[in-house]
């Protein structure tokens, strides 16, 4: 009798041998109004990541909420922001969690950063589909943590909708406010003082909020952030230790300064 086959430690290929696709995109001749979540981004600070959303979804000329989460955590040093379909971004992202507490249970050890960027591009890919479809599009952003370093050092990627992934080494933005967003980024970048590499906790967490201020006043798209309704955005720091989540209380006093 021969011996099974050993664990792989590969998730999203032991779906694809059962048989069993992450995701089953299948053509319609009338496809739904979509729901959009827009708009994300994430820039380098002294002290690691900062990745940021607003909280709108639409759907066409509609506002569906603005409560929606954008910032996903997929496991203690990676995080995910969606802009796009939600439907089909949180469905990646619980592939992705999924994936990756697999193999850390079944190799005893958690899967390095290059890794978890090609799983992401890979579910992007078997999306296509939907997205040569106009349907389903997502258009993530992804940080994650190189453990090979010293000190471990966060890392931002972005991606298009055809799964192709670049490293961004300040700053990416993704959605229908991206643009307001990265040419602000730009600017400081070259010209602010300080700039986003500089600023402390505090001072980062106020300049993404301005940001998405200013986004929201050149995009009906992009919720922004109202203080006087306790409106705030999601907003997630990636460290090398790990993840930290900035609440809504500590959000209005360091915009207020």
């Amino acid at each position: 009798m021969s011996d099974p086959a050993p664990i792989a430690g590969d998730f999203l290929s032991l779906l694809a041998r059962q048989r069993i696709p992450p995701l089953s995109p299948e053509a319609r001749d009338h496809a739904p109004v979509q729901t959009q979540a827009t708009t994300v981004f994430a820039f380098h600070f002294a002290d690691g990541v900062l990745m940021a959303g607003d909280r709108r979804a639409t759907a066409g000329n509609v506002i569906v909420t603005d409560r929606i989460d954008k910032v996903l955590e997929l496991d203690a040093t990676s995080l995910l922001a969606i802009a796009g379909v939600p439907a089909t971004a949180f469905e990646m992202a619980r592939v992705l969690q999924t994936s990756f507490e697999y193999y850390r249970r079944s190799q005893l050890q958690s899967l390095s950063l290059s890794a978890k960027v090609r799983a992401l591009a890979r579910l992007l890919r078997e999306n296509l589909p939907l997205t040569m479809q106009g349907v389903g599009v997502v258009m993530p952003l992804f940080a994650g943590v190189e453990q090979s370093a010293t000190p471990p050092e966060p890392q931002i990627y972005f991606y298009d909708p055809l799964g192709a992934q670049f490293h961004a080494v300040g700053y990416a933005a993704s959605g229908s406010g991206a643009g307001t967003i990265r040419s602000i980024l730009s600017y400081q970048e070259r010209y602010g003082q300080p700039r986003p590499a500089q600023m402390d906790l505090a001072q980062a967490v106020a300049f993404a909020l301005r940001l998405l201020i200013t986004a929201a006043e050149f995009d009906s798209a992009t919720g922004g952030v109202n203080p006087d309704a306790h409106t705030f955005a999601t907003i997630k720091v990636l460290r090398g230790a790990g993840i930290e989540e900035i609440d809504a209380g500590r959000q209005a006093a360091w915009l207020q300064r």
